[in-house]
Parts: C-alpha cells; sequence; structure tokens
C-alpha cells in the first residue's frame, strides 16, 4: 500500500500547474467561475455598466470628500460672506433642491445595480441548490452502494433502519412544503 504522501503526490500529479495549497479541480472552478463572470460582464449593457460604475463611486469615500468640499463651500459661501463669490443662495433652497434630485438619481442607479446583482444571485442560488441536490443523489446512491456491500460480507450495524431512511432520495418539494407550512 502507497504512503501516505505517495497518495497525495498521485493526487496532486495532475495539478502541477495548480496554485499552492489548491488541486487541479479547485483551479479548474475557479477558472470556471472567473470565466462566467467576465461572461456577464460582457453581456450587460451599456446602461448597465454606467449605472454599475456611478454606484461604485457613490459608494466610495471620494464621493463623499466631494460632497463634503462642494456643499461645504456652497453653505460656508451663502451663510458668510467670503471674498470674491457673491451670495447665490442665501436661503439654501437651491442647495435642498440639487441634494434632493441628485438623490433621486443616485437611488435610482443604485436599484438598477442591486437588481443586476440581484439577478446574477438568484442564478447562482439555482445553481447550488442543484449541485445540492445532485450531490445528495449521488450520497444515497453510495449510500445504498456500500450498504449493499457491507449486507454481502455480513457486516451489521446498529443504524440499519436509519439506513433504509437514508436510502430515499429527498423530495425537494416536500421540503419546501415542510419549510413553508412551517411559518419559518
Amino acid at each position: 500500500m502507497p504512503a501516505k504522501d505517495e497518495r497525495q503526490a498521485s493526487f496532486n500529479s495532475g495539478a502541477d500547474a495548480a496554485s499552492p495549497g489548491l488541486n487541479s479541480i479547485l483551479e479548474r472552478n475557479i477558472e470556471a467561475l472567473v470565466e462566467r463572470r467576465k461572461k456577464e460582464e460582457a453581456e450587460c449593457t451599456g446602461e448597465e455598466r454606467i449605472a454599475r460604475v456611478i454606484s461604485r463611486f457613490i459608494g466610495s469615500m471620494e464621493f463623499v470628500y466631494v460632497h463634503v468640499a462642494i456643499f461645504g463651500i456652497w453653505v460656508a459661501e451663502n451663510l458668510w460672506d467670503l471674498p470674491g463669490i457673491p451670495h447665490f443662495d442665501p436661503n439654501l433652497v437651491g442647495i435642498a433642491i440639487t441634494a434632493s434630485v441628485e438623490a433621486i438619481f443616485l437611488s435610482t442607479f443604485v436599484l438598477i445595480n442591486q437588481n443586476r446583482m440581484s439577478v446574477a444571485q438568484a442564478k447562482r442560488a439555482d445553481l447550488h441548490v442543484q449541485m445540492s441536490l445532485l450531490t445528495e443523489h449521488e450520497l444515497t446512491r453510495l449510500l445504498a452502494l456500500v450498504s449493499a456491500v457491507a449486507k454481502q460480507l455480513k457486516v451489521r450495524t446498529d443504524v440499519d433502519r436509519e439506513l433504509d431512511e437514508l436510502k430515499q432520495d429527498v423530495a425537494p418539494d416536500a421540503v419546501l412544503d415542510k419549510l413553508e407550512s412551517a411559518d419559518l
């Protein structure tokens, strides 16, 4: 029987190009996810790209600094008499209107970006559910196979009744119905 290090080397032999700590399967999966995100990015419309760039900027400290400077100067000039600049909004109504209109547009850009992200997240959630269901099915089949081998070899376990339940496929609709009726 090969030593543990030899088995690990054998397992990793196809992973020579992989990053340290990652095997070739993980590398492949990461590359597939990166390619998928690039594809989704390429499929974005021009409007979605603009909304994303604006949303990214308004979520930054630079945006805060720019607004502190602009609104600070605006308020300071209209409350105090700064040299060389006349009062252009003495009651600060203009700044209130400007901030309100800006808030309308900025919140719209954020919502556009969130909607796009929600669609992508829903796709990933669907993929996760499908992969989980596939894994559950494979494990159920593997459990049935191991149970049959144990029976053939006359290996007894204390969990035979539980094994019979575990060898049954899970019905996703039944699980969802139970969760919905439980008022979670």
